[in-house]
C-alpha cells in the first residue's frame, strides 16, 4: 500500500470516528437542553371546580412555554395564613414562580411583606404592592357591579330589594363588586341587602318575586343547582344573576333559571399568567396590571361566535 492510499485510509478513519461522535455524543456538538419551569398556582378554595376554563389556558401555554403547571387547592376555605404558608412552601420545593388567587388581598399582601421569597409571584385580581408581585391579571371589578347592575335595572322594577349573596364580602374582590354594584343599583332607585351567607339560606327565606345578584362563582354555582333541583322553585318567580360561569351555570343560563351573567375570558387569564410567570423568571416583564375584558350575557348570547370561543374554548 503506498503512501498516500496510507494516508487516505486515516483520513476516512478519522472522519468515521468524527461522524460516530457526532451523531453519538455531545462531546463536540452540546445539545441545548430544554429547560422545565415549574408553576405552582395556588387558588383560594378548597377544589379546582370553578376553574376549568382557566385551567384549559394555563395548560395552553404551559406547552408553549415549557412549564410545569401545578394546582394547589386550600385545605380550609377562607384561611389567607395558610395560604401564604403554601406559597412560601412551593417556592422552597423548587417552584419556580407562584400564580395567586389572594383569599385576602389585604392580608396576604401584609404577609408577602413579611416574606422574603426567592421566585416571582403573578397575582390574579388587582395589584398586591410587593416587589415580589411581578404582574396582575384581572377583570375590572368596579365594571363587573356596573355591568350587572344596569342589567338588573334594565329588566327589573325597583319595588322589591335586589338580594345580593356572597360567601363573604372580604374573599377575593367581593367588597370591590358588591361597591359598585350597589351604588349603581341605589342611584337607580332600587335598595339592596347584602347576605353574607349560603345561597340555600337566601333562597329558604325567598318568596314571590325576587331579585337575587350572586357576586361570586361559588355562591352563583350553588343558587343555580338548589334552583333547578328543587321542585318547589319549577313555577318560581325569582330572577336570579350573578358573576362567573362554570359548565352547569350555562346550563342553567340557557334553561332561563339565570337571567343574565357577567363574564370575563378566563382561558385568557390562565394564559397569561403562565406566559407571565416565566417570563418573570427571566426578568423579562416589567411590573403591571392586566385587565381582561368584561361582558354581560344573556341566554341570546351563548350561540354567538364571539362568547363561544370565551365560554367554551377548545384545550
Amino acid at each position: 500500500m503506498t503512501r498516500q492510499e496510507k494516508l487516505l485510509w486515516s483520513l476516512l478513519a478519522g472522519g468515521l470516528v468524527i461522524l460516530f461522535l457526532l451523531s453519538s455524543t455531545d462531546l463536540i456538538i452540546k445539545e441545548k437542553k430544554t429547560v422545565i419551569y415549574p408553576v405552582s398556582v395556588i387558588i383560594s378554595d378548597t377544589s379546582d371546580d370553578y376553574y376549568s376554563n382557566f385551567r384549559k389556558g394555563a395548560d395552553k401555554a404551559a406547552e408553549e412555554y415549557n412549564a410545569d403547571v401545578s394546582f394547589i387547592t386550600l385545605y380550609e376555605e377562607g384561611d389567607p395564613i395558610r395560604q401564604m404558608e403554601l406559597v412560601k412552601r412551593e417556592i422552597d420545593d423548587g417552584a419556580s414562580a407562584v400564580v395567586l388567587f389572594p383569599v385576602n388581598p389585604v392580608e396576604c399582601g401584609k404577609r408577602l411583606d413579611e416574606m422574603i421569597l426567592n421566585s416571582p409571584v403573578i397575582v390574579m385580581g388587582s395589584p398586591i404592592p410587593n416587589d415580589q408581585v411581578k404582574s396582575a391579571i384581572t377583570p375590572d371589578h368596579e365594571e363587573e357591579g356596573r355591568l350587572l347592575g344596569q342589567a338588573i335595572i334594565k329588566e327589573n322594577s325597583p319595588k322589591g330589594a335586589v338580594k345580593v349573596i356572597c360567601s363573604d364580602l372580604s374573599y377575593g374582590y367581593n367588597k370591590d363588586v358588591y361597591s359598585s354594584l350597589s351604588k349603581t343599583l341605589e342611584e337607580a332607585g332600587f335598595s339592596v341587602m347584602l347576605y353574607e351567607k349560603p345561597a340555600e339560606e337566601v333562597l329558604a327565606e325567598s318568596s314571590g318575586e325576587e331579585v337575587i345578584a350572586a357576586i361570586d362563582v361559588k355562591s352563583l354555582d350553588q343558587a343555580a343547582d338548589i334552583l333547578s333541583g328543587n321542585p318547589e322553585y319549577g313555577n318560581s318567580r325569582i330572577r336570579l344573576y350573578g358573576i362567573g360561569s362554570t359548565t352547569k351555570i350555562l346550563t342553567e343560563l340557557d334553561r332561563g333559571r339565570i337571567k343574565g351573567l357577567v363574564i370575563s375570558d378566563q382561558f385568557d387569564a390562565g394564559y397569561m399568567s403562565i406566559e407571565k410567570a416565566v417570563k418573570a423568571v427571566h426578568k423579562g416583564v416589567e411590573k403591571e396590571e392586566i385587565l381582561l375584558e368584561t361582558h354581560y350575557i344573556t341566554k341570546e348570547h351563548l350561540r354567538e361566535s364571539r362568547f363561544e370561543r370565551i365560554l367554551y374554548p377548545i384545550d
